[in-house]
């Protein structure tokens, strides 16, 4: 990495470890997000979640004499079941991991390994899980926050604040124990003892099956339904045959014929097919657990607009903060950016192959900000909404401002890096001071882990001068002003 990368980053730690030899670790770009096995990472402020298909690390960078933690989830393999997902459920006393399988599974494990929670969401591979905070109301900071759950063609939700009890619940329970006491292992309930969690679930299916997709906004009633207790989402979808598509989502389950169509036929065959694979196998394991529960009908999904620009399949989603833009990525090298309440594209960048894409916020003209006083805490509206994107096969990753600023740095970064970005935390909008949102870059190769710093440093290149002999070097620094004089290679 070069000298006037290094200075738009801070180092934390490095996870380099023996446990890292099961995912690939030792060869070269084993991490990287083109690698031939797909490795899934999940951060928090603290720690780092790293899975493959059957084994999760959990690992820290401040404390190398932490010990890590493995966790082997209990996957058949009958049901050819295995991880597709993860992410972090980080509340203020609690954290947990949630994983994802192929047979549509939502699973919650603690930080010790324990089984907390599973629950069938829809019989799919569960592609995303996707924890976010969406404003109720546009001119308040109020949010409702929401654990998204994305499925081929299908998209649930749930509210995060179901999630927080049952956790609580989970909490309560082993506080309560002695502590050389172990939990009672329910063979017919077993992930089920703290209540099965409420949720919604949509069909949007009508452009082909979706590869990713995020609930942005809260939208207003109908004219007609202002008396409507039932609350309006916009969903935004990408796919194969759709670069995007965006949706109105209702709560109401009884406006939807096609899903309550949909809801019945699909469970039907899939216990049809689960049943004769049993046959076949011949399986002599008795099932721990009770006949498949069923499903939850669909809510009422209307498509409010698509856009098709064959052969382009959209790729990856990003959201910002707010969830009024979104960053989206095709398969021909494009990234959009979204105004997900106007549903139109307000920029367009060219060129970014196998793009990963994250927003930040940084203090960008700090100096018109910044009171006369020596000591001054920035606070949320100091902060400018930013772009951050890694082009792998450039080796770089760029920071533009939004929606419309310029470039404000390009980073140079190793080809086996992996930009990363904390989990959102609930009840995060109530932190004083206010923390920004910030990007990790991990490299797999030499294990280092840095974040960009949140202030702009302006670096300049001028050529050697020798004094004597010797190389005269320049450096000053006032602010966020640094002068770095570097050699020509």
């Amino acid at each position: 990495m070069s000298k006037p990368s290094l200075l738009h980053l801070t180092d934390l730690g490095c996870i380099a470890c023996e446990d890292l030899t099961e995912f690939g670790a030792g060869k070269e770009g084993w991490l990287a997000p083109d690698a031939s096995t797909t490795i899934l990472c999940a951060l928090e402020a603290h720690s780092l979640a790293i899975a493959n298909r059957y084994l999760i690390l959990i690992l820290g960078w401040s404390d190398p004499n932490k010990p890590r933690v493995k966790i082997r989830p209990e996957l058949s393999p009958i049901e050819a079941e295995h991880i597709t997902a993860i992410e972090w459920l980080v509340f203020e006393e609690i954290k947990v991991i949630a994983v994802g399988t192929p047979r549509g599974f939502l699973v919650v494990y603690s930080l010790r390994g324990d089984l907390i929670h599973r629950q069938m969401v829809y019989p799919g591979r569960i592609l995303k899980l996707r924890v976010c905070g969406t404003k109720k109301d546009l001119t308040k900071d109020i949010l409702s926050e929401e654990v998204c759950v994305v499925i081929p063609g299908v998209v649930a939700r749930f509210d995060g604040t179901d999630i927080q009890s049952m956790l609580q619940r989970w909490f309560q329970e082993i506080h309560s124990r002695f502590w050389d006491q172990k939990p009672k292992k329910d063979s017919e309930n077993i992930g089920n003892s703290y209540g099965r969690l409420p949720y919604q679930l949509w069909n949007v299916n009508k452009y082909r099956s979706c590869v990713d997709a995020a609930i942005t906004v809260i939208m207003p009633p109908l004219l007609m339904e202002i008396q409507s207790s039932h609350r309006y989402y916009c969903a935004v979808t990408i796919g194969d045959d759709a670069v995007i598509s965006a949706f109105r989502l209702s709560e109401d389950r009884n406006r939807s014929l096609v899903g309550a169509i949909l809801s019945k036929v699909v469970p039907a065959t899939f216990s049809t097919i689960a049943s004769f694979s049993k046959m076949i196998w011949r399986s002599e394991e008795t099932s721990n657990s009770k006949s498949e529960e069923k499903l939850q009908s669909f809510a009422g999904a209307s498509p409010l607009t698509c856009l098709k620009d064959h052969p382009r399949n959209g790729e990856k989603l990003t959201l910002s903060p707010s969830g009024t833009v979104a960053a989206i990525t095709d398969s021909l090298g494009r990234i959009l950016l979204l105004d997900t309440q106007a549903l139109v594209v307000v920029r367009l960048w060219k060129g970014y192959l196998d793009a990963n894409c994250f927003f930040m916020e940084m203090l960008v003209n700090r100096d018109a900000i910044e009171p006369s006083s020596s000591y001054y805490e920035p606070r949320k509206r100091d902060y400018c909404l930013c772009l951050a994107i890694h082009a792998p096969r450039k080796g770089i990753v760029e920071v533009w401002q939004m929606r419309t600023g310029p470039r404000l740095l390009t980073i140079q970064c190793a080809k086996g890096c992996r930009l990363l970005q904390p989990t959102y935390r609930f009840g995060s909008s109530l932190d004083s001071p206010y923390v920004p949102l910030e990007v990790f870059l991990l490299n797999g190769d030499s294990g280092q882990l840095s974040v960009k710093r949140r202030t702009i440093c302006v670096v300049l290149e001028v050529e050697y001068y020798y004094l004597k002999g010797q190389p005269l070097w320049f450096e000053a620094l006032r602010r966020n002003l640094i002068l770095a004089v570097t050699s020509p290679e």
